[in-house]
């Protein structure tokens, strides 16, 4: 893209002075929708937070309502009179019977007249048969609270019952019954709201423009009543971790929760009598949909404008660029076998700076047509001397072959596998030129070298391999681990008392081949090892002397040269504990 542009002034200037309009215009449209989108936000939180205003309206209404009947209920002559008489062994059993089914029709006059209320129960201190509005097959209530603990007026929180018309949720407020002449506990008075009809009071009006959620949270944290039914009686921290520690100690206020997709917008408005909040969650996406409107009339008018920006553009640049494109023409029926005329540049503008670089053109030509002869030349020579390179391994190679059967023949064996190991030693070095070649070949070179070397030095040291036979065809840069080995041998191995041992690992490990080798030797001081590392790294011809310097260079410098930086050799020793090479190199096919 940036050659396609560079290749023509034409170009060049389109794009700059189309940049130079486009970038103002889109970044004045994406500041209108920016600033669109912060008041979208604000507008749909101060709805929200009226919304949630005319809900508390509502439940401080129930609420209240619910106070009212259980002080009227508490406080009721016939409620009372019944109580009392259950303690009285002079009571007559009609009376009693009379008496409690007009309670019974009062308070289940009173739950209909309330469509919010499940149920009103009255339960007598002493163990007696409760007096209820409905008769519930199973309940919950149990696992709420203990009822004979109740000293004070509380609320339950949401729990389920089971009726003739089924299961359902239901919020409870419970109040102690006590006698008004003594004070004495004579039972307690429970009334059940409807969490279902609860409910519909988050939904009208609607949150969000009805993609919002509402909850209801009671001092613990827990939702006794929700719009999305799959919260009931769960911590809200469980549904938005952290969110209610997010929110202000103010009656009202909004927060932002989360990240991404799943970012939301809390506002809170807090019941302060019982401690309750109503919080409602907007989904963040929700303002972008609102302002699509906006958007798509910003980009209306951008692309407007672009369109007749470019129009004037192409324009202006054309009635600039066209001398150009004619001197251009010209200059392109140039014989290419005959120097390259002189452009005669007198002026300083446009035309003559391109006069000035054609000129300069025309000599760069010319030597680089020098500097490809020469090159054709060195080329040439090189052939002709990696030609002599490959003759003469030939002729060592039957040399070395020669000298083999002759050992065989005078039962020299030693002789003859050390000389062969020489002969396959040398060939896989060589490899005819290439750079490149398996693993199980680059083993097999070590191999060979570790036969001549104990022919050498025998019962000095044992070489050992752990591979990933699944790398043994994998291509690896030549000659890498027989420098290792040998150092290894020679500065390690060799300078200890008893015998060693050396081991090549090589594994595969996230894309790479991992190859360590490791020796008991004797290993190296603080100050040695910091030496080596060192001379890895050095730019210096002659290495320190005795630390294998060179080898070790020389294999971290072709690991540099041909796999990068992050391929070079890592070092390891301790004194009189041995020494570990370890690097890594891309994993490659044949």
């Amino acid at each position: 893209m940036r050659q396609w542009i560079q290749s023509s002034l034409r170009r060049k200037l389109f794009i700059l002075m189309l940049v130079s309009i486009l970038i103002p215009l889109l970044f004045l449209g994406s500041f209108a929708y920016v600033i669109s989108l912060r008041i979208t936000e604000d507008k749909t939180k101060l709805v929200g937070m009226d919304t949630l205003r005319q809900m508390d309206g509502n439940l401080r209404f129930i609420i209240q309502d619910v106070e009212n009947i259980s002080l009227f209920l508490i406080g009721d002559r016939d409620i009372q009179e019944w109580l009392g008489s259950l303690d009285e062994v002079s009571s007559s059993s009609s009376n009693s019977s009379s008496s409690s089914g007009d309670i019974v029709g009062m308070i289940t006059n009173l739950a209909s007249s309330k469509p919010y209320i499940s149920d009103i129960t009255i339960y007598p201190s002493n163990e007696s048969a409760e007096l209820s509005t409905t008769s519930l097959y199973d309940s919950d209530l149990s696992s709420q609270l203990d009822m004979s603990a109740v000293k004070e007026k509380e609320w339950t929180g949401v729990y389920s019952v089971r009726d003739y018309a089924g299961a359902k949720n239901i919020i409870t407020f419970i109040r102690p019954l006590r006698s008004i002449h003594n004070y004495n506990s004579l039972g307690w008075l429970t009334i059940s709201l409807d969490e279902a009809v609860i409910s519909e009071y988050w939904s009208q009006p609607q949150l969000g423009e009805g993609q919002g959620q509402v909850a209801l949270v009671n001092d613990k944290g827990e939702v006794l009543s929700a719009t999305n039914k799959s919260w009931l009686s769960k911590s809200f921290d469980t549904l938005y971790p952290g969110a209610i520690q997010g929110l202000s100690q103010a009656k009202s206020g909004s927060n932002t929760f989360g990240e991404g997709e799943a970012k939301q917008t809390i506002l809170h408005y807090r019941q302060p009598d019982l401690n309750w909040m109503l919080i409602g969650t907007i989904p963040y996406d929700i303002y972008s949909s609102q302002n699509r409107y906006i958007w798509q009339l910003t980009l209306i008018a951008v692309a407007l404008s672009v369109g007749l920006s470019t129009g004037l553009i192409l324009f202006v640049v054309q009635w600039v660029t066209n001398p150009l494109r004619v001197l251009t023409r010209l200059l392109t029926r140039i014989d290419p076998e005959r120097p390259l005329p002189i452009f005669p540049s007198a002026s300083t503008d446009e035309i003559g700076m391109l006069g000035k670089s054609y000129n300069m053109l025309g000599k760069q030509i010319a030597i680089l047509k020098e500097q490809l002869i020469r090159d054709g030349v060195r080329k040439k020579e090189a052939d002709i001397r990696a030609l002599q390179a490959q003759i003469n391994p030939h002729f060592l190679y039957n040399t070395l072959s020669s000298i083999h059967w002759i050992a065989l023949m005078d039962d020299e064996k030693r002789i003859a596998d050390m000389v062969q190991a020489l002969s396959d030693f040398l060939r896989i070095s060589l490899n005819k030129g290439k750079d490149y070649y398996p693993v199980h070949q680059e083993l097999a070179h070590i191999q060979n070298y570790a036969q001549i070397q104990s022919i050498r030095f025998p019962d000095q040291f044992e070489l050992d391999f752990i591979i990933d036979a699944e790398l043994n065809d994998k291509v690896m840069l030549k000659l890498l681990l027989q420098p290792l080995v040998e150092n290894a041998m020679l500065h390690g191995i060799q300078k200890k008392q008893e015998k060693g041992t050396i081991t090549v690992y090589l594994e595969k490990k996230e894309g790479l081949m991992c190859f360590l080798i490791l020796d008991d030797g004797i290993g190296m001081t603080v100050e040695r090892l910091d030496q080596v590392r060192s001379n890895l790294i050095s730019t210096e011809d002659i290495p320190l002397e005795g630390l294998g310097g060179y080898g070790l260079r020389n294999v971290n410098e072709r690991l540099i040269l041909h796999y990068g930086p992050e391929s070079q050799l890592n070092i390891q020793s301790r004194v009189n504990q041995g020494t570990r090479i370890s690097f890594s190199i891309p994993i490659r096919e044949g």
